[in-house]
């Protein structure tokens, strides 16, 4: 049900009762008590003394005050009030105008007796901006007419609207504070509403209020219980031990679902300003994965300095200066940060035109930030002491190679040697030489390996034939052999800085699961520039292939998904396949993404 549109001459009566029944009207008007007891009992008085008609219809007020009562979820309480207020008034329609938090217009619009054929006929909710339901907010009375078409206060019906003449509206008052309009129209028979329907419907209203005041704190409740579970969910996560953007990727995750937004992303800051997005939660594909908020944008300064930000609608804010905001509507951008440093940022934004954060919704969601931040402290501090420990094994395999497995190998090769100078026989001789030159190869290999096990994330080096080496000769250590590799086409001068880190966090992935997990002997490595993808487009392919077990039913998935959003944030895809054993065992992950 909407607003009328159309301005007409007023036909309007007395609100305040009958005009003999409950005594004469109050000269100052109506006066709502706000403690609702004593609304109720003063509501209930004043029926006293009515007509036999009306005293006759006290049981089906008290059966509706009954009705309205029952049951704690707020917007079917909503429907209930609806329902109950047009049965005890005898009216076709109904609704509730549900006033927003800034009193100007309606934050919410339930309706009784329009059916969902002729709603989506009319289209747009009115928001009370204008018109009769504009003028209720902003007078918060009782109010009759026997017309509403011709009341100068309305602004006409939309197209497809059904006809509506007679109109009784109520304030809903929760705890003494105006929550909003009750709308009655169309009484049945063509009849108007009358001093006796104002009367119970009053009483009625006020027992909704009741009723919309405990289902109020009992969704609250149950928001902050959600929201304390998804807390704990983020903390279990991040402190699990598991990969770390999987981790982001379970706080992005809840966060878009306690919001109930379009998208939950998780920001972190860029080598070079800004903010990076890292993780991405949505229904919709997202390529924003990578994208970096420069540091110029007003937002990203206000975030890094620790203030949360609210904004109404993305798309025109002038702030937003990525054009990924054009689709968005009410955003809540948080800062992530705890003992007075900022770790980045989380981010909520809903559709355009979906409804705006309320402000319970938006400490809510700052305290589930703030508990986000702590929880990525201490996991941050968690892997740089398993970090810590990891380059201390490193250094001490890397001494052990060199001082001992190196020096050995070195008096192997010259017992060798040794050995072939003194033999007379030519195959003898041909056979230790090459046992030679292989060990000298094995020493090679080693240093190689010492080499990458005294190399720092930080000295890492730019190019990706580079890069990808590396984590080959990285993962030649724990596997107890060196994976073979292959690379096709000029890999370095085609493949873009982005593309190449996820590709090189790709393989090291695929490497870390066929150690853990796959028990294999020989591993192959491709990566190739010259790749098609199956819409045509040129890219590049990363295939790491094993002879191990292959992937058991019901394992771990994460791993496999967390490439999958990798490669389709950036316009591919991954998948596995058999792998390198004859029988068609083992595994084949293929990973690629567009140049």
């Amino acid at each position: 049900m909407t607003v009328p549109e159309s301005q007409r001459p007023q036909v309007t009566r007395d609100p305040e009762g009958p005009a003999d029944p409950g005594g004469e009207p109050d000269p100052e008007g109506p006066r709502e008590p706000h403690d609702p007891l004593e609304a109720a009992t003063r509501a209930t008085r004043s029926l006293q003394g009515l007509s036999t008609e009306l005293t006759a219809r006290v049981p089906q007020l008290l059966e509706a005050m009954r009705s309205v009562g029952t049951g704690l979820e707020l917007h079917s309480t909503l429907d209930r009030i609806c329902e109950t207020a047009a049965e005890l008034a005898d009216a076709r329609y109904a609704a509730i105008g549900v006033i927003d938090e800034s009193g100007d217009g309606l934050a919410d619009f339930v309706t009784y007796g329009v059916s969902e054929e002729v709603a989506r006929e009319v289209g747009r909710l009115p928001d009370g901006h204008a018109g009769l339901l504009g003028w209720l907010i902003h007078h918060p009375e009782p109010l009759l007419l026997a017309d509403l078409s011709s009341d100068p206060r309305a602004a006409g019906f939309p197209p497809g609207h059904p006809p509506m003449r007679t109109f009784l509206g109520v304030p809903i008052r929760v705890q003494g504070e105006i929550f909003g309009n009750l709308y009655l129209t169309e009484k049945s028979g063509g009849a108007e509403f009358n001093d006796y329907d104002l009367h119970m419907v009053r009483v009625l209203a006020t027992e909704a209020g009741i009723a919309i005041g405990n289902a109020r704190l009992y969704e609250a409740a149950r928001q902050r219980e959600r929201w304390i579970d998804g807390s704990v969910a983020v903390t279990t996560a991040l402190l699990s031990g598991g990969d770390a953007d999987d981790a982001l990727s379970v706080v992005a995750e809840q966060a878009r679902r306690l919001a109930d937004a379009d998208a939950g992303i998780v920001l972190l800051p860029a080598e070079d300003g800004g903010l990076e997005i890292v993780a991405v939660s949505s229904d919709r594909p997202s390529k924003s994965l990578g994208v970096v908020i420069p540091p110029e944008s007003q937002i990203v300064e206000r975030l890094l300095e620790g203030e949360a930000v609210f904004v109404a609608d993305a798309a025109t804010d002038p702030r937003m200066l990525s054009k990924l905001s054009v689709q968005y509507g009410p955003s809540m951008l948080l800062p992530l940060h705890s003992g007075g440093r900022v770790l980045g940022a989380l981010a909520t934004p809903r559709v355009r035109g979906g409804r705006p954060f309320t402000e319970a919704e938006r400490t809510l969601a700052t305290q589930f930030a703030s508990q986000a931040a702590l929880a990525l402290m201490m996991a941050e501090a968690q892997r740089d002491r398993e970090r810590l420990a990891v380059y201390e094994d490193r250094d001490r395999i890397a001494r052990d190679l060199h001082d001992l497995v190196i020096q050995r190998l070195f008096a192997t090769g010259m017992m060798l040697e040794s050995a072939q100078r003194r033999s007379v026989v030519p195959a003898v001789q041909e056979g230790v030489g090459k046992a030679v030159d292989e060990l000298d190869v094995t020493i090679q290999e080693i240093r190689t390996a010492i080499f990458a096990l005294q190399q720092g994330p930080a000295e890492a080096p730019s190019g990706l034939r580079t890069r990808v080496l590396r984590e080959i000769n990285m993962a030649a250590v724990p596997l107890g052999f060196k994976p073979a590799h292959r690379f096709l086409g000029p890999v370095d001068a085609l493949v873009g800085e982005l593309t190449g880190k996820n590709l090189i966090a790709a393989l090291r992935e695929a490497l870390s699961n066929a150690f853990r997990h796959a028990e294999a002997s020989r591993i192959e490595v491709v990566v190739d520039a010259g790749a098609k993808l199956p819409d045509g487009v040129d890219g590049v392919r990363l295939t790491v292939a094993d002879d191990g077990v292959g992937i058991p039913e019901g394992g771990r998935r994460s791993g496999l998904r967390n490439l999958a959003r990798r490669a389709e944030s950036l316009g591919g895809a991954s998948w596995c396949g058999p792998g390198l054993s004859e029988d068609g065992g083992g595994t084949t992950v293929v990973w690629e993404a567009p140049l």
